[in-house]
């Protein structure tokens, strides 16, 4: 079959130009939006309908990779002296990640489709992927947990686990899940700009960096938060507070890049009531303001207090969790755009065939 593509003007002109005689479009349902054609005013594509548990599913899935992440670095590097880090950075990916396929199966409405998605693995499928890369960093995570739990001596009522659970190379287990920590971190991002929605699929080649630098850093957020609430090594926290300042000196220039990649598409991103929440809640007050304290401190050769610390930190989270919440809010908004549909065909038509 042979496809003619014309120019949006020209089709629109002779559409309505035969819709006013009467001629073979009248009648048929077919609504001009502007330079878009709609049919019945109906959007040209389904948008999601995911709710909090996917929006809290792709926020504690970034925490629990990064966290995996920093603790596994922490680790095999030596970088921490006492094991807070390495320690609160297990616990904190076991409990995220233990919630995750949970918020999942709540979406899903029945828990059996979990089940059914790793029946098969298909390579060509984001979703697909996702359950089986959620499987694989679980277990990974469940094993340097017990690990972790066997030398703290929590598992003293069954010496039989705790024997076994000192006999595993953590060393191997921690390579293998900090791989399956990234694949999750990253994922969500990915499986967003597989679909059809114009400004998810746009974004393609940078929503999922954004959304695993986003996870390492309120990865980073949460384990400087949990660990500035009790008695640790100030070295331990100053090294987080550096690795802090680069990812999120990273986050903010991909978010800065994103005008540029969007193009006319960015409208539901940075406009409205989701524009606003995204420029001050994620932008402002989640990335610029904390690293600006940061280099601030930096500068002057002082630490952070430990309370203005906890502040920030938790900046950074709800700047993190409204960074997913906005993306969906705008990847809905662009679905009912028929505008931002043609666009979209438009451009990847002509990037494919010049």
């Amino acid at each position: 079959m042979t496809r003619i593509y014309r120019s949006t003007e020209a089709t629109e002109t002779s559409t309505a130009a035969r819709i006013e005689q009467g001629g073979p479009s009248a009648g048929r349902g077919i609504t001009w939006v502007g330079r878009a054609e709609s049919y019945y005013g109906l959007p040209l594509i389904k948008k999601a309908h995911w709710g909090w548990q996917i929006i809290l599913y792709f926020f504690l899935g970034g925490i629990a990779g990064g966290s995996f992440l920093v603790a596994t670095l922490a680790d095999l590097l030596k970088l921490d002296d006492n094991h807070n880090l390495i320690r609160a950075g297990r616990y904190l990916s076991f409990v995220c990640i233990l919630a995750s396929p949970i918020l999942l199966i709540l979406d899903l409405g029945r828990p059996e489709r979990f089940h059914h998605m790793l029946r098969v693995l298909k390579l060509r499928s984001a979703m697909s992927l996702g359950s089986w890369g959620l499987s694989f960093f679980g277990m990974c995570c469940g094993v340097t947990t017990a690990y972790q739990a066997a030398h703290d001596g929590l598992l003293d009522w069954f010496p039989l686990l705790v024997r076994l659970m000192k006999a595993v190379p953590v060393k191997a287990v921690e390579a293998l899940g900090a791989i399956g920590g990234l694949f999750v971190a990253s994922y969500t991002g990915v499986l967003l700009s597989s679909t059809a929605v114009p400004v998810w699929a746009r974004a393609r080649h940078i929503l999922g960096p954004l959304f695993l630098t986003s996870g390492v850093s309120t990865a980073l957020a949460s384990l400087s938060f949990i660990l500035s609430l009790g008695r640790n090594n100030q070295r331990t926290l100053e090294k987080m507070e550096r690795a802090e300042m680069v990812a999120m000196s990273t986050e903010l220039g991909m978010l800065a890049a994103l005008p540029r990649v969007l193009g006319p598409l960015r409208k539901p991103l940075f406009t409205g009531r989701a524009g606003a929440l995204f420029g001050v809640g994620t932008i402002g007050s989640g990335v610029v303001l904390p690293l600006l304290v940061h280099l601030g401190y930096k500068l002057v050769r002082r630490s952070i207090p430990r309370g203005l610390n906890v502040g920030l930190d938790l900046l950074v989270l709800i700047g993190g969790l409204i960074l997913r919440y906005t993306w969906i809010v705008a990847g809905r908004t662009s679905a009912d755009d028929p505008k931002a549909v043609h666009y979209y065909n438009e451009i990847e038509w002509n990037g494919r065939h010049h």
